[in-house]
């Protein structure tokens, strides 16, 4: 059965519009308010628009947008919510979605995946891929591509594509306060701070809350080896507890994966949550909450994410010489029983 296309009036209407700001968004033409957009959009999506009906065919061809990635993003909660909307809204305009977990040898010889060439994809989406190598070899390409988060250094202001990320140090510096109004002093930090430039910002607001409250990071403090199965290990990470010169009053971690398994190590030690330790994660994984005690953390908004990478993706495709761009999405603290006292 064929299904009655929306039109522009029909979203203008609905979002009490002038039909002229609603093109304005699907056309990418003149100044229209973020807030504005993203209501529009998100107004089309739930009315069954196809963006791609608002373009001419010459516009937007359609083609393949190739996903890599060092680990399938699908396997975390971030990484699945923004696939799912980049996808759902990249389908829409028409093109289709291939995703590739880069192997060692692809990575090592800085070679895409035999599929993916210049001339066979559209443009091309990397999540979850922080070899700097790797990332300067595709810029250096010419093809539309856009980066959710960067490799831990890179100078965001001068990066030859455009990236998307989750706010972190605001985020991170707003727990760590709360810890300090919770009367902790000895603070660490777990997690691989050089793994990726997400991660190098959660430390570095971390610092700058202590350092606003007269206090210094401590090294001895904290766990900060490098990214690998070593954090997997429960007893590993309680190794690393029992060689601190003292054990920290609250810890701040990189993502919530850390904060539960520091959780289970200092169970071992016989250390209670947030009794002895407070701790605080980063994500907002469905098993932060319900890990006892529910664990503070910090809220990504994936799907917007998602929705923003597809957005930007199209508009690199259609404008390829237009400037890069370094988008921020906000994030939001969730307080929980593992830092209250």
């Amino acid at each position: 059965m064929s299904q009655k296309r929306v039109t522009i009036q029909e979203i203008a209407e609905a979002c009490r519009l002038s039909r002229n700001t609603v093109s304005k968004v699907f056309n990418q033409r003149g100044s229209v308010p973020e807030s504005t957009r993203h209501f529009v959009l998100t107004k089309a999506r739930e009315m069954g628009y196809f963006a791609r009906s608002a373009a001419s065919p010459d516009t937007d061809p359609g083609g393949t947008v190739a996903v890599l990635s060092q680990a399938n993003p699908l396997n975390h909660h971030f990484g699945s919510q923004l696939m799912k909307s980049f996808t759902d809204l990249i389908c829409r305009w028409g093109y289709s979605v291939q995703m590739y977990e880069l192997s060692e040898e692809e990575l090592s010889q800085r070679r895409l995946p035999e599929r993916v060439a210049p001339g066979s994809v559209s443009g091309i989406l990397c999540i979850e891929l922080f070899d700097r190598g790797f990332l300067e070899m595709l810029s250096g390409m010419g093809l539309p591509l856009i980066s959710v988060d960067a490799y831990c250094g890179a100078n965001l202001s001068r990066y030859p594509c455009d990236i998307i990320s989750m706010e972190n140090l605001s985020s991170v510096m707003a727990i760590t306060q709360k810890l300090l109004e919770g009367g902790a002093r000895r603070l660490g930090f777990v997690g691989d701070i050089l793994h990726c430039n997400s991660f190098r910002e959660r430390w570095n607001g971390f610092c700058e809350a202590l350092r606003e409250a007269g206090l210094e990071p401590d090294p001895r403090l904290c766990i900060l080896a490098r990214d690998g199965s070593c954090y997997a290990d429960p007893d590993w990470m309680a190794e690393r507890l029992r060689e601190m010169p003292q054990i920290p009053e609250a810890f701040v971690c990189a993502n919530d994966y850390l904060a539960i398994k520091l959780m289970q190590a200092m169970k071992r030690l016989g250390l209670s949550v947030p009794e002895d330790v407070m701790v605080a994660g980063f994500d907002n994984t469905p098993e932060s909450a319900v890990v006892a005690p529910a664990l503070t953390t910090v809220h990504i908004p994936g799907a917007e994410m998602g929705v923003r990478a597809a957005e930007l993706l199209l508009r690199r495709i259609r404008t390829p010489d237009r400037t890069f761009s370094l988008s921020y999405l906000q994030t939001t603290p969730i307080l929980r029983e593992s830092t209250k006292r």
